[in-house]
């Protein structure tokens, strides 16, 4: 009888004990979704935040989503058509490059994408933004400070003073120029006034199915820069 590719060992080198065990599970979760879902979607996700995703996983528990760890989760879907777990899905495993996530799913194509596209929200942005259009603070009173916050905002190069015990902006304020990438003092700037200035957006950059392989539905670029955050091994593993 011959042997399933999903018995196939890997070798995981360049790793501690407790980082092995942490991979082989992810492979073997992987490889499970491989077998049991009929679509893969290969993602990126532009201002990732985990409290956002947590909700989204909470939305599809008959899905399943994997992010970070390409080399890995290639390596278990298979790098070659000797390799792969399933027909044809080497060459979405080659298209694991950058910052990109997989979402197994059941769900028909149509309802996932518009899934995706009416998850978009607005969220803070973050360090590093880079945002599409300049912003700039009038001039005048900003009640929504108290006196005590008056030092603290002159400290993110804000041109404020105290009058009477009210926070003024002696003059108009560019908190940001288009094109340019926030500084940290910029972002908190933002998230002092409430100004929501990024969006949070699932992308869709292709799909897998074992009827008709691998089809890309948007550019790879798009899978560059798009403000992924940092996450633990154990958010590839998450169970949703």
């Amino acid at each position: 009888m011959p042997k399933s590719k999903r018995d196939k060992k890997i070798s995981l080198t360049k790793t501690n004990k407790k980082g092995k065990l942490l991979k082989q599970q992810i492979v073997e979760d992987v490889r499970n979704c491989a077998t049991k879902y009929k679509r893969i979607f290969l993602i990126s996700v532009q201002n990732m935040r985990n409290n956002i995703m947590k909700d989204l996983r909470n939305e599809l528990k008959d899905s399943r989503f994997f992010f970070g760890k390409n080399k890995v989760i290639a390596l278990a879907l298979g790098r070659t058509p000797e390799e792969e777990i399933v027909k044809g899905i080497n060459v979405l495993s080659n298209e694991l490059i950058g910052q990109c996530g997989l979402l197994f799913t059941n769900l028909k194509t149509k309802e996932v994408l518009q899934w995706m596209e009416e998850r978009e929200e607005l969220e803070f942005a973050r360090s590093g933004f880079v945002p599409d259009v300049s912003e700039t603070l009038p001039a005048g009173p900003m009640p929504l400070f108290p006196h005590s916050m008056e030092p603290y905002l002159r400290q993110l190069g804000m041109p404020t003073e105290l009058q009477r015990g009210v926070v003024i902006l002696t003059k108009d304020f560019k908190v940001c120029r288009k094109g340019q990438p926030l500084t940290p003092e910029q972002a908190k700037i933002f998230k002092l006034v409430g100004r929501r200035v990024a969006t949070f957006k699932l992308i869709p950059i292709g799909i897998y199915s074992t009827k008709h392989g691998y089809k890309r539905l948007s550019s790879s670029d798009n899978k560059k820069e798009n403000g992924i955050e940092e996450m633990e091994v154990t958010d590839d593993i998450v169970t949703t």
